[in-house]
């Protein structure tokens, strides 16, 4: 039986975090990592960087904001950039997914939706609707699927420091909340909350809060979800808190699953 680990990681600028990927990399070879948020437009975008640490990567980016890439230690199939479901924009910067033998990866960048009264929330919630779209159209529950990313919501109070203080956050409100259910109702399992069901474990630690790692006050708001088949077939799950304490960090830290296939 070969052991799987996928890990994702909000990197907040891929360029910037070369030396933390470098370092961290170094010492977790994991099989597949899928980042957001690289911030690169594709000319600039640097493969030779994973090339040289062992992974093929597939990326799609813009200028400034945005940006999605799976690094493989095996070559992926099939890869596809964006929704393809003929609606606009097609977000490629924002969904990336190709095939590892027969398992499914689906890396996304959800926007996080910046207030409950702008346009961006309105897309936010439709976002995940053409997610569940995608997962009906592409795929079948049956088959080894697993999406991941930043996707910018805490699906319960255990995700979020404080939740009484939260309701009406982009990232915490019951509309949410509620298509965020509506995808994982299709047929994926929260694989991190089947290793770790206690509180006080985050992925996100927001820079404008004063000590936010030491204080422990965050979100979880990055994701690993598989079908029951493959989550039958995973063995940990944690949040790896230590990148969030190097220096020049990203204000997420990496999630990493584990499988045995």
């Amino acid at each position: 039986m070969a052991r799987l680990s996928i890990a994702t990681y909000n990197v907040n600028s891929v360029r910037s975090r070369i030396p933390s990927l470098t370092r961290w990399l170094n010492d977790n070879r994991v099989d597949l990592l899928c980042l957001q948020e690289t911030k690169v437009q594709d000319s600039e975008f640097d493969p030779a960087f994973f090339h040289d640490l062992g992974y093929t990567v597939a990326f799609r980016g813009q200028k400034a904001t945005a940006g999605v890439a799976i690094a493989s230690r095996a070559p992926l199939t099939d890869v596809r950039i964006g929704f393809g479901d003929g609606e606009e924009p097609d977000d490629g910067p924002r969904l990336i997914r190709g095939r590892l033998g027969d398992l499914l990866v689906i890396n996304t960048y959800v926007p996080q939706g910046k207030a409950l009264d702008h346009p961006d929330y309105a897309y936010k919630l439709r976002f995940f609707g053409r997610i569940r779209a995608l997962l009906d159209r592409e795929t079948s529950p049956r088959e080894p699927v697993v999406w991941v990313g930043d996707l910018n919501v805490a699906p319960t109070d255990r995700d979020v420091t404080h939740p009484e203080n939260k309701r009406d956050h982009v990232c915490f409100h019951e509309d949410v909340k509620e298509v965020f259910e509506a995808v994982r109702r299709w047929g994926l399992v929260d694989v991190f909350r089947k290793h770790r069901p206690g509180e006080g474990e985050f992925s996100f630690f927001d820079y404008r809060v004063k000590d936010s790692l030491a204080r422990n006050i965050g979100w979880r708001i990055d994701h690993v979800l598989a079908t029951e088949s493959l989550a039958e077939k995973s063995v940990d799950s944690w949040v790896d808190r230590l990148p969030r304490s190097w220096d020049r960090p990203s204000d997420h830290t990496p999630v990493v699953a584990v499988f045995d296939r």
